[in-house]
Protein backbone atom coordinates (compact mmCIF):
# COMPACT_ATOMS: atom_id res chain seq x y z
CA UNK A 1 0.00 0.00 0.00
CA UNK A 2 1.14 3.57 -0.51
CA UNK A 3 1.34 5.41 2.68
CA UNK A 4 0.37 8.98 3.33
CA UNK A 5 2.33 11.15 5.73
CA UNK A 6 1.54 10.57 8.99
CA UNK A 7 3.02 12.53 11.73
CA UNK A 8 6.85 12.41 11.90
CA UNK A 9 6.59 10.34 15.49
CA UNK A 10 4.53 8.52 16.96
CA UNK A 11 4.07 9.05 20.77
CA UNK A 12 2.20 6.71 23.17
CA UNK A 13 4.69 4.21 24.74
CA UNK A 14 5.69 5.99 28.57
CA UNK A 15 9.09 3.92 28.30
CA UNK A 16 11.27 2.50 25.62
CA UNK A 17 9.73 0.67 22.68
CA UNK A 18 11.39 -2.71 22.32
CA UNK A 19 10.04 -4.16 19.44
CA UNK A 20 7.94 -3.74 15.89
CA UNK A 21 5.95 -5.50 13.30
CA UNK A 22 4.54 -4.33 10.21
CA UNK A 23 1.34 -6.35 9.68
CA UNK A 24 1.52 -8.22 6.29
CA UNK A 25 -1.42 -6.32 4.45
CA UNK A 26 0.77 -2.87 5.88
CA UNK A 27 -2.43 -1.47 7.29
CA UNK A 28 -1.14 -1.34 10.96
CA UNK A 29 2.22 -1.53 13.28
CA UNK A 30 2.61 -3.43 16.37
CA UNK A 31 4.81 -2.01 18.79
CA UNK A 32 6.03 -3.28 22.65
CA UNK A 33 7.56 -1.71 25.16
CA UNK A 34 9.26 -1.45 28.51
CA UNK A 35 6.18 0.02 29.85
CA UNK A 36 4.48 -3.45 30.01
CA UNK A 37 2.10 -3.01 26.93
CA UNK A 38 1.71 -3.74 23.33
CA UNK A 39 -0.10 -0.62 20.84
CA UNK A 40 -1.22 -1.22 17.76
CA UNK A 41 -1.02 1.54 15.01
CA UNK A 42 -2.21 2.73 11.95
CA UNK A 43 0.20 3.60 9.21
CA UNK A 44 -1.98 6.12 7.45
CA UNK A 45 -2.70 8.21 10.03
CA UNK A 46 -0.06 7.25 12.77
CA UNK A 47 -3.06 6.79 15.23
CA UNK A 48 -2.92 4.09 18.26
CA UNK A 49 -5.89 2.02 17.28
CA UNK A 50 -7.65 1.23 20.45
CA UNK A 51 -6.74 0.53 24.19
CA UNK A 52 -3.02 -1.02 24.83
CA UNK A 53 -3.19 -4.41 24.53
CA UNK A 54 -2.58 -5.23 28.39
CA UNK A 55 -1.43 -8.42 30.46
CA UNK A 56 2.13 -8.95 31.04
CA UNK A 57 3.25 -8.48 34.64
CA UNK A 58 6.91 -7.53 32.89
CA UNK A 59 8.51 -5.73 30.21
CA UNK A 60 7.44 -6.70 26.40
CA UNK A 61 10.62 -7.61 24.74
CA UNK A 62 9.34 -8.94 21.59
CA UNK A 63 6.36 -8.68 19.53
CA UNK A 64 5.42 -10.16 15.90
CA UNK A 65 2.98 -10.63 13.51
CA UNK A 66 1.48 -14.25 12.34
CA UNK A 67 1.94 -14.56 8.77
CA UNK A 68 -1.64 -14.06 8.03
CA UNK A 69 -2.03 -10.88 9.79
CA UNK A 70 -4.56 -12.15 12.62
CA UNK A 71 -2.72 -12.47 15.52
CA UNK A 72 -0.14 -11.20 17.21
CA UNK A 73 2.88 -12.59 19.79
CA UNK A 74 4.55 -11.50 22.53
CA UNK A 75 7.24 -12.37 24.70
CA UNK A 76 8.05 -10.65 27.99
CA UNK A 77 10.33 -10.17 30.78
CA UNK A 78 7.61 -12.17 33.13
CA UNK A 79 8.64 -15.28 31.55
CA UNK A 80 5.60 -15.59 29.12
CA UNK A 81 4.54 -15.44 25.86
CA UNK A 82 0.96 -14.63 24.75
CA UNK A 83 -0.78 -14.53 21.62
CA UNK A 84 -3.66 -11.93 20.66
CA UNK A 85 -6.07 -10.95 18.31
CA UNK A 86 -5.00 -8.35 16.45
CA UNK A 87 -8.66 -7.38 15.36
CA UNK A 88 -9.86 -6.82 18.52
CA UNK A 89 -6.64 -6.95 21.02
CA UNK A 90 -8.27 -9.40 23.13
CA UNK A 91 -5.91 -12.42 24.11
CA UNK A 92 -6.00 -15.51 22.79
CA UNK A 93 -6.11 -18.68 25.15
CA UNK A 94 -3.69 -18.89 28.20
CA UNK A 95 0.19 -17.38 27.93
CA UNK A 96 2.65 -20.04 27.30
CA UNK A 97 4.61 -20.94 29.83
CA UNK A 98 7.37 -22.93 30.29
CA UNK A 99 10.73 -20.58 30.15
CA UNK A 100 12.40 -20.06 33.53
CA UNK A 101 13.45 -16.52 32.82
CA UNK A 102 12.94 -13.31 30.68
CA UNK A 103 11.86 -14.06 26.88
CA UNK A 104 13.51 -11.75 24.75
CA UNK A 105 12.30 -12.62 21.32
CA UNK A 106 9.77 -14.41 19.62
CA UNK A 107 8.76 -15.39 15.95
CA UNK A 108 6.02 -17.12 14.00
CA UNK A 109 6.66 -20.00 11.33
CA UNK A 110 6.08 -19.18 8.32
CA UNK A 111 3.05 -21.19 8.06
CA UNK A 112 1.54 -19.53 10.85
CA UNK A 113 1.68 -22.95 12.88
CA UNK A 114 4.41 -22.52 15.00
CA UNK A 115 5.85 -19.97 17.38
CA UNK A 116 9.40 -19.95 18.61
CA UNK A 117 10.76 -18.34 21.86
CA UNK A 118 14.37 -17.19 23.15
CA UNK A 119 14.93 -16.56 26.66
CA UNK A 120 17.33 -15.90 29.21
CA UNK A 121 17.32 -19.24 30.74
CA UNK A 122 19.56 -20.07 27.44
CA UNK A 123 17.01 -22.20 25.58
CA UNK A 124 14.47 -21.98 22.51
CA UNK A 125 10.88 -22.96 22.66
CA UNK A 126 8.89 -24.30 19.71
CA UNK A 127 5.30 -24.01 20.61
CA UNK A 128 1.75 -25.07 18.49
CA UNK A 129 0.37 -21.85 17.43
CA UNK A 130 -3.16 -23.26 17.89
CA UNK A 131 -2.96 -24.99 21.42
CA UNK A 132 -0.30 -22.70 22.97
CA UNK A 133 1.21 -26.40 23.63
CA UNK A 134 5.32 -26.92 23.62
CA UNK A 135 6.38 -28.87 20.76
CA UNK A 136 9.04 -31.44 21.85
CA UNK A 137 12.27 -30.17 24.07
CA UNK A 138 13.45 -26.99 24.53
CA UNK A 139 16.72 -26.58 22.12
CA UNK A 140 19.99 -26.25 24.31
CA UNK A 141 23.65 -25.24 23.31
CA UNK A 142 23.91 -21.29 23.88
CA UNK A 143 25.91 -21.24 26.99
CA UNK A 144 24.01 -18.02 27.56
CA UNK A 145 20.77 -15.28 27.56
CA UNK A 146 19.14 -16.14 23.72
CA UNK A 147 18.48 -13.06 22.84
CA UNK A 148 16.84 -12.79 19.04
CA UNK A 149 15.67 -16.05 17.30
CA UNK A 150 14.20 -16.00 13.50
CA UNK A 151 12.69 -18.68 11.13
CA UNK A 152 14.67 -19.27 7.73
CA UNK A 153 11.78 -18.16 4.90
CA UNK A 154 10.92 -21.76 4.44
CA UNK A 155 10.36 -22.66 8.11
CA UNK A 156 13.27 -25.29 7.91
CA UNK A 157 15.96 -23.66 10.11
CA UNK A 158 15.43 -21.24 12.98
CA UNK A 159 18.72 -19.35 13.82
CA UNK A 160 19.81 -17.57 17.15
CA UNK A 161 21.61 -15.47 19.39
CA UNK A 162 22.85 -15.16 22.37
CA UNK A 163 25.05 -13.28 25.13
CA UNK A 164 27.46 -15.98 24.83
CA UNK A 165 28.75 -14.10 21.22
CA UNK A 166 27.64 -16.68 19.13
CA UNK A 167 24.98 -17.73 16.87
CA UNK A 168 23.37 -21.01 16.07
CA UNK A 169 21.27 -22.68 13.41
CA UNK A 170 18.91 -25.44 14.41
CA UNK A 171 16.91 -27.95 12.43
CA UNK A 172 12.97 -26.71 12.72
CA UNK A 173 11.80 -30.12 12.57
CA UNK A 174 14.24 -32.13 15.01
CA UNK A 175 15.46 -29.33 17.06
CA UNK A 176 19.24 -30.40 16.48
CA UNK A 177 21.91 -28.00 15.96
CA UNK A 178 23.18 -27.70 11.80
CA UNK A 179 26.54 -27.41 12.18
CA UNK A 180 28.61 -25.64 14.84
CA UNK A 181 28.41 -22.58 16.76
CA UNK A 182 28.74 -19.14 14.13
CA UNK A 183 31.81 -17.20 15.84
CA UNK A 184 33.54 -13.61 15.25
CA UNK A 185 31.49 -11.32 16.93
CA UNK A 186 33.66 -9.79 19.99
CA UNK A 187 30.54 -9.13 22.23
CA UNK A 188 26.68 -10.06 22.94
CA UNK A 189 24.71 -10.99 19.78
CA UNK A 190 21.74 -9.37 20.34
CA UNK A 191 19.77 -9.64 16.83
CA UNK A 192 19.96 -12.09 13.77
CA UNK A 193 17.73 -12.10 10.70
CA UNK A 194 17.35 -14.44 7.94
CA UNK A 195 17.72 -12.58 3.88
CA UNK A 196 14.27 -13.55 2.22
CA UNK A 197 16.02 -15.90 0.22
CA UNK A 198 17.26 -18.10 3.16
CA UNK A 199 20.74 -17.81 1.63
CA UNK A 200 22.24 -15.49 4.40
CA UNK A 201 22.25 -14.66 8.31
CA UNK A 202 22.32 -10.97 9.33
CA UNK A 203 23.59 -10.41 13.11
CA UNK A 204 23.95 -7.37 14.64
CA UNK A 205 26.03 -6.81 18.19
CA UNK A 206 27.54 -5.15 21.28
CA UNK A 207 30.87 -5.14 19.60
CA UNK A 208 29.36 -1.96 17.39
CA UNK A 209 29.27 -4.11 14.04
CA UNK A 210 27.19 -5.95 11.99
CA UNK A 211 28.02 -9.60 10.16
CA UNK A 212 26.88 -11.25 7.14
CA UNK A 213 26.35 -15.61 7.37
CA UNK A 214 26.32 -18.02 4.52
CA UNK A 215 23.21 -19.98 5.87
CA UNK A 216 24.18 -22.96 4.27
CA UNK A 217 27.91 -22.88 5.36
CA UNK A 218 27.63 -20.70 8.69
CA UNK A 219 30.81 -19.36 7.21
CA UNK A 220 31.26 -14.97 7.11
CA UNK A 221 30.51 -13.38 4.22
CA UNK A 222 32.85 -10.58 3.35
CA UNK A 223 34.32 -8.25 6.48
CA UNK A 224 32.33 -6.91 9.49
CA UNK A 225 29.91 -4.14 8.82
CA UNK A 226 31.80 -1.10 10.28
CA UNK A 227 30.14 2.48 11.23
CA UNK A 228 28.26 3.03 13.98
CA UNK A 229 30.05 4.04 17.11
CA UNK A 230 28.45 2.44 19.81
CA UNK A 231 26.10 -0.36 20.40
CA UNK A 232 24.18 -2.44 17.33
CA UNK A 233 20.88 -3.77 18.45
CA UNK A 234 18.72 -4.41 15.84
CA UNK A 235 19.00 -5.32 12.35
CA UNK A 236 16.61 -6.24 9.43
CA UNK A 237 17.06 -7.10 5.44
CA UNK A 238 14.78 -5.40 2.90
CA UNK A 239 11.96 -7.55 1.53
CA UNK A 240 14.21 -7.31 -1.65
CA UNK A 241 17.40 -8.82 0.23
CA UNK A 242 19.58 -6.07 -1.05
CA UNK A 243 19.38 -4.03 1.69
CA UNK A 244 20.29 -4.26 5.68
CA UNK A 245 19.51 -1.82 8.22
CA UNK A 246 20.51 -1.57 11.94
CA UNK A 247 19.62 0.43 14.92
CA UNK A 248 22.49 1.36 17.32
CA UNK A 249 23.16 2.77 20.89
CA UNK A 250 24.45 5.90 18.71
CA UNK A 251 20.90 7.37 18.28
CA UNK A 252 21.38 6.05 14.68
CA UNK A 253 19.57 3.81 11.52
CA UNK A 254 22.02 2.64 9.15
CA UNK A 255 21.65 1.31 5.43
CA UNK A 256 23.66 -1.05 4.05
CA UNK A 257 24.00 -2.67 0.41
CA UNK A 258 23.43 -6.42 1.82
CA UNK A 259 26.33 -7.54 -1.17
CA UNK A 260 28.92 -5.48 -0.52
CA UNK A 261 28.56 -4.41 3.10
CA UNK A 262 29.04 -0.72 1.95
CA UNK A 263 27.34 1.99 3.84
CA UNK A 264 24.32 3.95 1.79
CA UNK A 265 23.69 7.45 2.19
CA UNK A 266 24.55 9.30 5.42
CA UNK A 267 22.68 7.78 8.91
CA UNK A 268 19.85 8.46 9.91
CA UNK A 269 18.97 10.96 12.77
CA UNK A 270 16.17 12.04 14.29
CA UNK A 271 15.96 9.68 17.42
CA UNK A 272 16.80 11.10 21.00
CA UNK A 273 18.16 7.91 22.62
CA UNK A 274 19.31 4.30 21.83
CA UNK A 275 17.31 2.96 18.42
CA UNK A 276 16.33 -0.35 19.61
CA UNK A 277 14.40 -1.96 16.96
CA UNK A 278 13.93 -1.37 13.08
CA UNK A 279 11.86 -3.22 10.39
CA UNK A 280 10.89 -2.75 6.75
CA UNK A 281 7.29 -1.66 5.62
CA UNK A 282 5.36 -4.93 3.99
CA UNK A 283 6.22 -3.47 0.71
CA UNK A 284 10.33 -2.58 1.29
CA UNK A 285 9.32 1.33 0.84
CA UNK A 286 9.88 2.69 4.07
CA UNK A 287 11.35 1.74 7.50
CA UNK A 288 10.33 2.18 11.07
CA UNK A 289 11.90 2.76 14.43
CA UNK A 290 11.16 2.61 17.75
CA UNK A 291 13.66 4.08 20.66
CA UNK A 292 14.44 4.31 24.33
CA UNK A 293 12.90 7.76 23.76
CA UNK A 294 9.52 6.08 23.45
CA UNK A 295 8.67 7.41 20.28
CA UNK A 296 8.02 5.55 16.71
CA UNK A 297 9.22 7.10 13.93
CA UNK A 298 8.87 6.65 9.59
CA UNK A 299 11.50 6.69 7.15
CA UNK A 300 11.44 6.36 2.98
CA UNK A 301 13.93 3.88 2.47
CA UNK A 302 15.37 5.00 -0.58
CA UNK A 303 16.21 8.51 0.45
CA UNK A 304 16.27 8.34 4.25
CA UNK A 305 13.91 11.10 4.48
CA UNK A 306 11.74 11.15 7.60
CA UNK A 307 8.69 10.47 6.82
CA UNK A 308 5.59 12.85 7.29
CA UNK A 309 5.75 16.20 8.53
CA UNK A 310 5.84 16.85 12.43
CA UNK A 311 2.38 17.79 13.08
CA UNK A 312 2.15 21.58 14.03
CA UNK A 313 0.68 22.16 17.64
CA UNK A 314 0.84 18.86 18.53
CA UNK A 315 3.53 16.35 19.40
CA UNK A 316 1.25 12.68 19.36
CA UNK A 317 -1.29 11.13 17.04
CA UNK A 318 -4.36 13.16 16.21
CA UNK A 319 -6.89 11.21 18.62
CA UNK A 320 -10.10 13.44 17.71
CA UNK A 321 -11.24 16.55 15.56
CA UNK A 322 -14.52 18.18 15.65
CA UNK A 323 -15.72 21.60 14.27
CA UNK A 324 -17.29 24.31 16.17
CA UNK A 325 -20.75 25.55 14.82
CA UNK A 326 -19.69 28.45 13.18
CA UNK A 327 -17.37 25.84 11.06
CA UNK A 328 -14.70 28.74 11.34
CA UNK A 329 -12.35 26.56 13.78
CA UNK A 330 -11.33 22.80 14.17
CA UNK A 331 -10.45 21.22 17.46
CA UNK A 332 -8.42 17.87 17.96
CA UNK A 333 -7.64 16.29 20.29
CA UNK A 334 -4.00 14.32 21.22
CA UNK A 335 -2.17 11.92 22.10
CA UNK A 336 -0.06 14.62 23.68
CA UNK A 337 -2.79 14.63 26.23
CA UNK A 338 -3.95 18.15 24.79
CA UNK A 339 -6.26 19.98 22.60
CA UNK A 340 -5.13 22.09 20.09
CA UNK A 341 -7.35 24.82 18.39
CA UNK A 342 -7.02 25.70 14.49
CA UNK A 343 -8.72 28.38 12.18
CA UNK A 344 -10.24 26.26 9.96
CA UNK A 345 -9.93 28.73 6.85
CA UNK A 346 -6.03 29.36 7.49
CA UNK A 347 -4.96 26.11 8.91
CA UNK A 348 -3.11 28.38 11.93
CA UNK A 349 -3.08 27.55 15.55
CA UNK A 350 -5.42 29.10 17.60
CA UNK A 351 -4.09 30.06 20.41
CA UNK A 352 -1.69 27.60 22.87
CA UNK A 353 -2.50 24.01 23.36
CA UNK A 354 -5.19 23.36 26.17
CA UNK A 355 -3.55 21.42 28.87
CA UNK A 356 -4.76 19.66 31.72
CA UNK A 357 -5.51 16.04 30.85
CA UNK A 358 -2.53 13.42 31.93
CA UNK A 359 -3.35 10.82 29.20
CA UNK A 360 -4.48 10.39 25.93
CA UNK A 361 -7.49 12.50 24.74
CA UNK A 362 -9.43 10.10 22.62
CA UNK A 363 -12.91 12.71 21.84
CA UNK A 364 -13.66 16.47 21.83
CA UNK A 365 -17.08 18.56 21.22
CA UNK A 366 -18.08 21.71 20.99
CA UNK A 367 -21.29 23.42 22.34
CA UNK A 368 -24.12 24.00 20.42
CA UNK A 369 -23.59 27.99 20.80
CA UNK A 370 -19.37 27.69 20.87
CA UNK A 371 -18.84 28.58 24.22
CA UNK A 372 -17.32 25.23 25.40
CA UNK A 373 -15.22 22.82 24.20
CA UNK A 374 -15.76 19.24 26.00
CA UNK A 375 -12.62 16.33 25.76
CA UNK A 376 -12.46 12.68 26.95
CA UNK A 377 -9.34 10.97 28.19
CA UNK A 378 -8.11 7.89 28.89
CA UNK A 379 -6.96 9.24 32.61
CA UNK A 380 -11.05 8.73 32.94
CA UNK A 381 -12.34 12.52 33.36
CA UNK A 382 -14.09 14.99 31.28
CA UNK A 383 -12.86 18.49 30.87
CA UNK A 384 -15.09 21.57 29.96
CA UNK A 385 -12.89 24.44 28.42
CA UNK A 386 -13.95 27.46 27.66
CA UNK A 387 -13.44 27.65 23.46
CA UNK A 388 -12.40 31.71 23.67
CA UNK A 389 -10.13 32.12 26.45
CA UNK A 390 -9.20 28.06 26.32
CA UNK A 391 -9.20 28.06 30.66
CA UNK A 392 -10.45 25.36 32.19
CA UNK A 393 -13.69 25.98 33.21
CA UNK A 394 -15.07 21.86 35.14
CA UNK A 395 -13.93 18.38 35.41
CA UNK A 396 -15.63 16.22 36.14
CA UNK A 397 -13.67 13.11 37.82
CA UNK A 398 -16.03 10.85 38.90
CA UNK A 399 -18.39 8.51 37.43
CA UNK A 400 -16.49 6.40 35.08
CA UNK A 401 -13.90 3.32 36.18
CA UNK A 402 -12.12 3.34 32.81
CA UNK A 403 -11.13 5.34 29.72
CA UNK A 404 -13.61 7.98 28.56
CA UNK A 405 -13.69 7.11 24.55
CA UNK A 406 -16.45 9.35 23.62
CA UNK A 407 -18.12 12.70 24.77
CA UNK A 408 -20.98 14.71 23.02
CA UNK A 409 -23.70 17.70 23.87
CA UNK A 410 -26.98 17.35 23.67
CA UNK A 411 -28.56 20.12 20.99
CA UNK A 412 -29.54 22.21 23.48
CA UNK A 413 -26.38 22.07 25.20
CA UNK A 414 -27.94 21.48 28.60
CA UNK A 415 -26.66 17.83 28.67
CA UNK A 416 -23.45 16.54 28.15
CA UNK A 417 -23.09 12.21 27.31
CA UNK A 418 -19.95 9.91 27.52
CA UNK A 419 -18.76 6.24 26.69
CA UNK A 420 -15.86 4.48 28.51
CA UNK A 421 -14.30 1.72 28.17
CA UNK A 422 -16.06 0.61 31.83
CA UNK A 423 -19.10 0.00 29.18
CA UNK A 424 -21.08 2.27 30.41
CA UNK A 425 -22.37 5.64 29.28
CA UNK A 426 -22.83 8.61 31.36
CA UNK A 427 -25.41 11.81 31.11
CA UNK A 428 -24.04 14.89 33.13
CA UNK A 429 -25.67 18.66 33.86
CA UNK A 430 -23.34 20.33 31.44
CA UNK A 431 -24.03 23.48 33.58
CA UNK A 432 -22.84 21.55 37.13
CA UNK A 433 -21.18 18.76 35.72
CA UNK A 434 -23.46 16.65 38.01
CA UNK A 435 -23.97 12.93 36.62
CA UNK A 436 -28.28 12.33 36.10
CA UNK A 437 -29.50 9.24 36.99
CA UNK A 438 -27.45 6.01 36.66
CA UNK A 439 -25.10 4.49 33.67
CA UNK A 440 -26.99 3.53 30.83
CA UNK A 441 -25.56 -0.30 30.75
CA UNK A 442 -26.03 -2.71 27.94
CA UNK A 443 -22.94 -2.86 25.92
CA UNK A 444 -20.90 -5.83 26.62
CA UNK A 445 -17.15 -4.26 25.82
CA UNK A 446 -16.03 -0.60 25.29
CA UNK A 447 -18.09 2.01 24.63
CA UNK A 448 -16.45 3.92 21.68
CA UNK A 449 -18.99 6.45 19.82
CA UNK A 450 -21.83 8.00 21.11
CA UNK A 451 -24.32 10.73 19.83
CA UNK A 452 -28.00 12.67 20.20
CA UNK A 453 -30.25 12.76 18.21
CA UNK A 454 -31.24 16.22 16.50
CA UNK A 455 -34.38 16.49 18.56
CA UNK A 456 -32.52 15.31 21.95
CA UNK A 457 -34.89 12.21 22.71
CA UNK A 458 -33.12 9.59 21.70
CA UNK A 459 -29.44 8.61 22.27
CA UNK A 460 -26.60 5.93 20.04
CA UNK A 461 -24.35 4.14 21.16
CA UNK A 462 -21.86 2.15 19.49
CA UNK A 463 -19.21 -0.37 21.45
CA UNK A 464 -16.61 -2.66 20.41
CA UNK A 465 -18.77 -5.58 20.45
CA UNK A 466 -20.12 -5.01 17.33
CA UNK A 467 -23.58 -3.67 18.62
CA UNK A 468 -25.24 -0.29 18.21
CA UNK A 469 -27.90 0.60 20.92
CA UNK A 470 -30.79 2.86 21.25
CA UNK A 471 -31.62 4.80 24.52
CA UNK A 472 -34.19 6.65 25.73
CA UNK A 473 -32.07 10.00 26.33
CA UNK A 474 -34.70 11.05 28.94
CA UNK A 475 -35.04 7.46 31.38
CA UNK A 476 -31.94 6.00 29.87
CA UNK A 477 -33.86 2.70 29.15
CA UNK A 478 -32.39 1.01 26.11
CA UNK A 479 -35.35 0.89 23.13
CA UNK A 480 -35.46 -1.90 21.46
CA UNK A 481 -32.82 -4.96 20.84
CA UNK A 482 -29.30 -3.93 19.55
CA UNK A 483 -28.65 -2.66 16.31
CA UNK A 484 -26.44 -6.18 14.85
CA UNK A 485 -24.74 -6.58 11.42
CA UNK A 486 -21.32 -5.60 12.04
CA UNK A 487 -18.45 -8.18 12.13
CA UNK A 488 -16.21 -6.11 13.94
CA UNK A 489 -15.28 -3.33 16.57
CA UNK A 490 -18.43 -0.23 15.84
CA UNK A 491 -16.04 3.31 15.85
CA UNK A 492 -18.32 5.66 15.06
CA UNK A 493 -22.04 6.20 15.15
CA UNK A 494 -24.69 9.25 13.88
CA UNK A 495 -27.56 10.22 13.13
CA UNK A 496 -28.67 11.84 9.91
CA UNK A 497 -29.63 15.87 10.77
CA UNK A 498 -33.52 14.82 9.87
CA UNK A 499 -33.00 12.32 12.81
CA UNK A 500 -34.07 9.38 10.46
CA UNK A 501 -31.53 7.47 9.91
CA UNK A 502 -28.12 6.03 11.75
CA UNK A 503 -24.80 5.62 10.26
CA UNK A 504 -22.05 3.87 11.83
CA UNK A 505 -18.40 2.66 10.90
CA UNK A 506 -16.72 -0.19 11.63
CA UNK A 507 -13.52 -2.50 12.11
CA UNK A 508 -14.61 -4.32 9.33
CA UNK A 509 -14.25 -2.05 6.67
CA UNK A 510 -18.10 -1.57 6.31
CA UNK A 511 -20.32 1.70 7.17
CA UNK A 512 -23.83 0.95 7.21
CA UNK A 513 -27.05 2.99 7.26
CA UNK A 514 -29.66 1.78 9.57
CA UNK A 515 -33.48 2.91 10.24
CA UNK A 516 -33.65 4.65 13.16
CA UNK A 517 -37.04 4.42 13.74
CA UNK A 518 -36.56 0.31 13.31
CA UNK A 519 -33.26 -0.39 13.71
CA UNK A 520 -33.39 -2.02 10.03
CA UNK A 521 -30.55 -2.26 7.87
CA UNK A 522 -31.06 0.56 4.74
CA UNK A 523 -29.59 -1.07 1.62
CA UNK A 524 -26.21 -2.84 1.69
CA UNK A 525 -23.00 -2.20 3.90
CA UNK A 526 -20.97 0.16 2.05
CA UNK A 527 -17.40 -1.80 1.76
CA UNK A 528 -14.03 -1.33 0.79
CA UNK A 529 -10.70 0.08 1.43
CA UNK A 530 -11.65 3.76 1.25
CA UNK A 531 -13.93 3.32 4.02
CA UNK A 532 -11.27 1.42 6.03
CA UNK A 533 -9.03 4.44 5.73
CA UNK A 534 -11.38 5.52 8.39
CA UNK A 535 -13.65 9.14 8.04
CA UNK A 536 -12.62 11.47 11.08
CA UNK A 537 -16.25 12.45 10.82
CA UNK A 538 -19.29 11.86 8.52
CA UNK A 539 -21.88 14.43 7.03
CA UNK A 540 -25.89 13.70 6.63
CA UNK A 541 -27.21 16.30 4.74
CA UNK A 542 -30.58 16.07 4.09
CA UNK A 543 -30.96 12.55 1.96
CA UNK A 544 -27.36 12.61 0.69
CA UNK A 545 -24.52 11.28 2.52
CA UNK A 546 -20.95 13.01 2.72
CA UNK A 547 -17.94 10.87 3.92
CA UNK A 548 -14.89 13.07 4.39
CA UNK A 549 -10.97 12.20 5.16
CA UNK A 550 -9.20 14.06 7.89
CA UNK A 551 -5.50 13.63 6.69
CA UNK A 552 -4.32 16.13 9.42
CA UNK A 553 -5.90 18.87 11.85
CA UNK A 554 -6.66 21.94 9.09
CA UNK A 555 -7.50 19.65 6.28
CA UNK A 556 -11.18 19.51 5.59
CA UNK A 557 -10.76 17.28 2.87
CA UNK A 558 -12.55 16.32 -0.15
CA UNK A 559 -15.68 14.19 0.16
CA UNK A 560 -14.37 10.84 -0.60
CA UNK A 561 -17.64 9.24 -1.68
CA UNK A 562 -21.36 10.84 -2.06
CA UNK A 563 -24.37 8.46 -1.53
CA UNK A 564 -28.01 9.29 -2.05
CA UNK A 565 -29.81 7.23 0.64
CA UNK A 566 -32.56 7.11 -1.81
CA UNK A 567 -30.75 4.81 -4.01
CA UNK A 568 -29.34 2.78 -1.06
Amino acid sequence: MSWPAPPLQWIGHSSTVTSLSCSPNGHHIVSGSLDKTIRIWDVETGAPIGNPLTGHTGNVESVAYSPNGQNIVSGSSDTTIRIWDAETGAPVGRPLEGHTDAVFSVAFSPSGQHIISGSCDKTIRIWDAETGVATGTPLEGHTEYVLSVAYSPHGQYITSGSADKTIRIWDADTGATVGGPLKGHTDIVWSVAYSPDGHYIASGSIDMTIRIWDADTGAPVGRPLEGHTDKVWTVAFSPSGQHIISGSSDKTIRIWDAETGTAIGTPLEGHLTFVTTVAYSTNGQHIISGSSDRTIRIWDAKTGAAFGNPVAGHTGGVLSVTYSPNRRRIISGSADTTICMWDAETGAAVGKPLQGHTDYVWSVACSPNGRHIISGSDDRTIRKWDAESAAAVMTFSEGHTNDINAVAYSPNGQRIISGSSDRAIRIWDAETGTAIGRPLNGHTSDVTSIAYSPNGQHIISGSTDKNIRIWNAVTGVAIGRPLKGHAGAVWSVAYSPDGQHIISRSSDRTIRIWDAETGALVGMPLQGTLIRSSPSFTLLTGSTLYLHLMTGPFESGMPLLVLKLASL
